[in-house]
């Protein structure tokens, strides 16, 4: 075992920040015969935003606004496209980003602020595209529910992205927004093998209890789609097939595929996985992408930035093409309803009194 691996974590290391003036590198001078550590603890920290809905103008994302009520993401997933965000706040996107977590304590409220402003023009809010609503540490501080009933409240379209069980529950809110056909559920789904799985995304849940969620939510008449995100060349696009055979018995309604990103400082702590885990494998894997990629390991045009470029890229699309076809599997849902938003009557006190 690499003595780099630390148990529960998917990081290896915590690697410098492309803001850092000085840079840092593990030394044994010889003074000490200390053990690597074996785990590495979480650390809940307050994030006092004074704003909650992000807009983007972004060409190649199906929404122009979302809400993250965390900043890092438990899960740890070591793919994950959102890990150089941490970097922002000086901290590392490696271990950091995986057990320095934030969360805004005041997301509804200041959700309910923005939507009952009168210049506020309703479309669909994307929740935990950045990072997963239903991380390990909303089971306790329960926001994502919160912005939930806000939403229900206002009658506001949301579409959540989650690869955590802990969706199922809020499956009461859901199912009220379902009937009103205003939510939709997209279901992160990378692989089928349970091993690679808890070595890549070490605090997520596992895809067998994935495809049970799914089961779970359109059973509630909750609408489903698949999201295959990432697909890593020799990694996991094998189970491409089998993957998407799997969501559509479990009740997923759609599916819709992204390629691996690795913007920033992802690429070396994917490269630093690949030595850790699959060393075999990297230099195959690191082919395959950059092939994609005109020769680098990533390429931030929109576009591309999603699906890559050339024979690689194009055999993925064919396959997950007639894949769906043969399934019956849509490529996108319905559209939200948006006609329907409203400000409660009783969403400002003061107005009651007149």
């Amino acid at each position: 075992m690499n003595e780099k691996i630390i148990k529960g974590r998917a990081a290896l290391s915590n690697q410098n920040s492309r803001y850092d003036l000085l840079q840092r590198q593990d030394f044994d001078d010889g003074w000490f015969n200390e053990l690597p550590a074996t785990q590495v603890k979480t650390e809940k920290l307050p994030d006092n935003s004074k704003s909650i809905i992000s807009y983007n103008k972004s060409p190649d994302v199906p929404f122009d606004r979302s809400i993250n009520p965390y900043r890092g993401c438990e899960h740890g997933c070591i793919y994950c496209f959102a890990r150089p965000s941490h970097a922002w706040l000086g901290l590392s996107p490696g271990l950091d980003f995986e057990t320095q977590l934030f969360y805004k304590s005041n997301a509804a409220q200041l959700l309910e602020k923005e939507l009952a402003k009168k210049s506020y023009q309703c479309n669909t809010i994307a929740l935990g595209v950045n990072t997963d609503t239903y991380q390990p540490l909303d089971r306790k501080l329960e926001l994502t529910r919160s912005l939930l009933q806000v939403m229900q409240s206002y009658q506001h379209p949301v579409a959540l992205v989650t690869k955590s069980s802990l969706v199922e529950r809020d499956i009461d809110l859901l199912s009220m927004l379902a009937n009103k056909n205003l939510v939709h559920v997209y279901i992160t789904l990378t692989m089928l093998d349970a091993k690679l799985s808890i070595k890549m995304e070490p605090r997520a849940a596992a895809p067998k209890r994935r495809l049970q969620t799914i089961e779970s939510l359109t059973k509630h008449g909750i609408p489903v789609s698949v999201m295959v995100a990432p697909i890593i060349p020799v990694l996991t696009d094998p189970e491409l097939e089998s993957l998407l055979a799997a969501a559509h018995s479990a009740g997923a309604k759609s599916a819709s595929y992204v390629m691996l990103r690795l913007p920033r400082e992802v690429k070396d702590l994917f490269v630093e996985w690949l030595d850790g885990h699959e060393p075999g494998k990297k230099d195959h894997i690191l082919s395959q992408i950059a092939a994609m990629h005109e020769g680098q390991l990533y390429q931030s045009e929109f576009g591309q930035r999603m699906s890559g470029k050339g024979q690689f890229a194009d055999m993925i699309s064919q396959r997950f093409k007639l894949v769906c076809k043969r399934l019956g599997l849509r490529t996108t849902l319905p559209e939200l309803n948006t006609q329907d938003f409203q400000i409660p009557k009783d969403s400002n006190p003061q107005l009651s009194l007149f």
